[in-house]
């Protein structure tokens, strides 16, 4: 699996350059990247990295960070500080689990 980039990485101004994407695609998306860099004022490979490095960075976020209500967290943190008792599905669950894995 692997981990998320640290953003402090990204910005880092001494490190190199020596990763490479090459992809194809249609001269529709082409045109419009084009057009959206030259708005922004930037050349099409700082406009895409920085495009690509955004919507990684909240792709990551959005699977990584759990956001709660005020009501949700409340019955979060109720949980873990008066857990409710077992259920017998849960407890043969642990029967189970100590039955057929090995501690090593």
């Amino acid at each position: 699996m692997l981990a998320a980039p640290n953003p402090e990485d990204i910005t880092e101004p001494r490190e190199r350059n020596s990763e490479r994407f090459t992809f194809r695609t249609t001269p529709s998306i082409k045109h419009a990247v084009e057009y959206a860099a030259a708005l922004r004022g930037q050349d099409m490979t700082a406009f895409a990295i920085s495009a690509l490095y955004e919507r990684a960075m909240a792709t990551i976020q959005a699977h990584e960070v759990t956001r709660l209500t005020s009501e949700d967290h409340q019955a979060f943190f109720e949980a873990l500080e008066n857990p409710p008792a077992p259920t017998e599905k849960l407890r043969a669950a642990f029967a189970h689990h100590r039955e057929t894995v090995v501690k090593r």
